[in-house]
């Protein structure tokens, strides 16, 4: 898909979900002091998505990463036709509908950067474009807070967009297609891959697919605590463990009593953080 890499403009970004290219115009990522370097993958990881996806992606509170299918969501990269355009001093509020579904792009101006032509100046009601940055919440109402936004240059490209979407999603459920050569049957799930290697390089971690653990020593526990548990447990080993998204969907249950619970798991020294206040491992 390189040859369609220029789709993404002035981002960075190639095809497939990769990594911005260049230094980080979005600030400081990282959660923790030893979440810096894993934050910082995850910031600069672009993912192409539909707008229906975005409306689906869950935040376990409102200071949790967007998650989507057990995926974290780092950058997002959406195209779609501007229904309406309010322009304001500080900056313009695009309505985008796909097709799938509509949600706003608000773009701060720059008033330090000059306009070519190509970028926010050349958009008008009626287009497509491509907006990038990371989905926000204000209220009770999502947006996309959007760093790159231009016109789309031709109309393979929103039908390319649609496609690697869903390319991209399949990848994430049914693991990556044999190279060339390769036999279907040895293909490794990539949901049993573990580790940025998975798809590319992509930072984006699978946080799926158990094996069982021995838990009866946790089952003196009240009932949800010793079900996240045995959730964490049952999760493929890694070093920044299980993200709270992941274990509230698991789980169930209200945010704040999922809180509580880990509170509690940890005040007992069951549990730890681990790369930042979201991810959590069993203590040993």
């Amino acid at each position: 898909m390189s040859q369609f890499n220029d789709y993404y403009g002035n981002s960075g970004a190639g095809g497939g979900g990769g990594f911005m290219t260049s230094g980080s115009p979005y600030g400081s990522a990282s959660g923790s002091p030893g979440g810096a370097s894993r934050k910082s993958e995850i910031a600069h990881s672009l993912r192409p998505l539909t707008v229906l996806q975005l409306l689906n992606a869950t935040q376990a509170h409102s200071d949790a990463e967007w998650m989507l299918d057990d995926t974290e969501l780092g950058q997002v990269t959406v195209v779609g036709h501007v229904v309406s355009i309010q322009s304001q001093a500080t900056n313009n509020l695009y309505w985008l509908d796909d097709g799938t579904g509509r949600i706003e792009a608000r773009h701060w101006i720059d008033s330090s950067i000059e306009d070519s032509g190509t970028g926010s100046s050349a958009i008008t009601e009626g287009s497509y474009i491509r907006v990038s940055g990371a989905l926000k919440m204000f209220g009770s109402k999502r947006y996309v807070n959007a760093t790159h936004i231009r016109p789309v240059k031709s109309p393979h490209e929103i039908y390319f967009h649609l496609l690697e979407a869903m390319t991209v999603t399949l990848i994430w459920a049914k693991g990556a297609p044999p190279r060339a050569g390769q036999n279907p049957s040895t293909a490794i799930p990539q949901a049993q891959v573990a580790g940025p290697s998975a798809v590319g390089g992509s930072a984006y971690a699978v946080q799926s697919h158990s094996t069982t653990t021995n838990t009866s020593q946790y089952s003196h526990l009240p009932k949800l605590e010793y079900t996240i548990i045995t959730f964490i447990l049952n999760q493929p080993s890694k070093e920044e463990g299980v993200h709270v998204g992941s274990i509230a969907r698991a789980v169930g249950g209200s945010a704040v009593t999922i809180s509580n619970a880990l509170d509690k798991l940890m005040d007992d020294g069951l549990v730890f953080t681990t790369i930042d206040d979201s991810h959590f491992k069993v203590a040993d």
